[in-house]
């Protein structure tokens, strides 16, 4: 990856929908090289895919909530059990497998504290593996993800 890759990238994260003639301008190739390049940059895995990023709170998720999961043990059955309800559940924007005290971050957006304890209690408590949760709830958010900062 050179530094025309990187530039690429970090236009593309900035608005997935730019037109390819304006990224060929934007970053000093022909159309036909620009193209070339972000479908070698697809191909290689480096794009994964295109989304559109939802303004949280203008789709009615008012509430952000981080959940510390501490699973019962760390066998492999009880860590396929967790892992496969949580990615049965809408709700459940991201789940890590972290070190330290707790085994999972989970990161949740909610309408209101009503719908998270109803996922809370009839959902997530309901998983067997799991021995302990911890609800963090996000009262504002300083720094959000935009895109990786990328170097040669």
């Amino acid at each position: 990856m050179d530094q025309l890759d990187i530039h690429i990238l970090s236009i593309l994260q900035k608005d997935g929908q730019i037109s390819m003639a304006r990224l060929s301008d934007k970053v000093g190739l022909s159309l036909s090289a620009c193209h070339r390049r972000v479908k070698l940059l697809e191909a290689e895995g480096k794009i994964s895919h295109y989304a559109a990023r939802l303004n949280r709170k203008s789709v009615g998720l008012e509430i952000q909530i981080f959940i510390e999961v501490k699973l019962v043990s760390a066998r492999r059955t009880d860590i396929s059990a967790f892992e496969e309800a949580i990615c049965q559940m809408p709700e459940v924007l991201e789940c890590h497998l972290i070190s330290g005290e707790f085994d999972y971050l989970i990161r949740v957006a909610a309408r209101n504290t009503e719908d998270y304890e109803a996922l809370y209690r009839e959902r997530l408590s309901l998983i067997p593996s799991v021995a302990q949760m911890k609800t963090l709830l996000c009262l504002s958010t300083v720094k959000e993800f935009r895109g990786f900062h990328l170097t040669a």
